[in-house]
């Protein structure tokens, strides 16, 4: 046997090993991805959705409820750099989307290509074809380059994505705040109106006292009317972009035979992070950290699929929008990190 077919083969043993790690890493992150994805079966998928007009591409300033930076929009039918109001747009609006820009194209295009690649090199090696399948010389060493390349990107993605998901909200103690001082003083919601503060801007749109006692109804009943798969109450309650994801959202639920139960909701800590009109819309992006019981059941045999019974914390900015005469309705969702 030549040196070089020696070289070869040795070549060839050592990059089996190299796959069969990375193999082995790979069988640990999907199934780990797919279970932190179960978790996060509460309104809004656990991902940032919605609108907030000009600023939907912007971040709300930090509060000290959310002290982090809200992450950008997955799905929204604004599109970057589009001016105006953006939360009470139709649904045909989502028509408008780029390719690149349709909920989930991305992250699908992506994971299939991937998995595309990954799925040929581990058959080949599996079926004893090896992992180039017959191919030799350069060919096999370039193909094995790329493939490890391509499998290390995947790896990296979701390991990151798993760590930007599950990274703990902060959270600071606060004091009650100071007695109001004058009519309209807005320095009492915390103590009043079960958790919401003042947040670190003043608002070029006052907030009134019912206004936090609105945000604060959005939030059970926008959470109860999911638990309930009840599609007409949500149109009372968010915006029909909002209302179009969560019916998406409770289809796929459906899909895999899914009930997603939100419950006990409790509103721990809330701040108002910035309020400001755009022609008739008035809108609010406030900053709540909450408590709630959130579980997934099989639809058909009530089998836990994830989550239990005990309480869970979240910390989301919720933006409100309302028409000039009208009420408040939620118009978008973002997580925090």
């Amino acid at each position: 046997m030549s040196g070089n077919e020696e070289k070869d083969m040795n070549f060839t043993q050592t990059a089996r090993g190299i796959i069969r790690t990375i193999a082995i890493v790979m069988s640990v992150a999907v199934p780990l991805a797919i279970t932190i994805s179960a978790a996060d079966a509460r309104v809004g998928g656990g991902g940032s959705s919605g609108s907030r007009g000009s600023k939907t591409y912007s971040a709300p300033p930090s509060t000290t409820t959310a002290p982090g930076t809200a992450q950008p929009m997955n799905r929204s039918f604004t599109q970057p750099g589009t001016p105006g109001v953006g939360a009470p747009a139709a649904a045909g609006a989502a028509a408008k989307g780029g390719f690149f820009n349709r909920p989930g194209m991305m992250g699908g295009m992506l994971g299939g290509l991937a998995m595309g690649f990954l799925g040929a090199g581990l058959f080949g090696m599996l079926t004893g074809g090896g992992l180039f399948s017959g191919l030799g010389g350069l060919s096999s060493i370039i193909g094995l380059l790329l493939q490890i390349a391509l499998i290390v990107i995947v790896v990296r993605l979701a390991m990151s994505w798993w760590q930007r998901r599950h990274t703990p909200a902060s959270a600071y103690a606060t004091g009650p705040a100071p007695a109001a001082e004058g009519p309209g003083a807005q320095t009492n919601f915390r103590s009043g109106l079960g958790g919401f503060g003042l947040g670190s801007n003043q608002p070029a749109l006052e907030i009134q006292p019912a206004d936090y006692e609105a945000f604060e109804r959005l939030l059970g009943e926008v959470q109860a009317a999911w638990s309930n798969e009840d599609v007409a109450k949500l149109h009372t309650l968010a915006t029909p972009e909002m209302v179009s994801y969560f019916s998406k959202d409770l289809e796929e639920n459906k899909a895999r035979n899914d009930v997603n139960k939100v419950t006990d909701v409790k509103l721990l800590q809330g701040d108002l992070a910035e309020a400001w009109r755009e022609g008739e819309t008035d809108f609010a992006s406030v900053a709540m950290r909450f408590s709630l019981i959130d579980k997934t059941t099989e639809r058909t045999t009530g089998r836990l699929v994830s989550g239990s019974e005990t309480p869970i914390e979240a910390t989301e900015v919720w933006t409100f929008a309302r028409r000039r005469g009208s009420d408040w309705e939620l118009s978008a969702i973002q997580q925090t990190g």
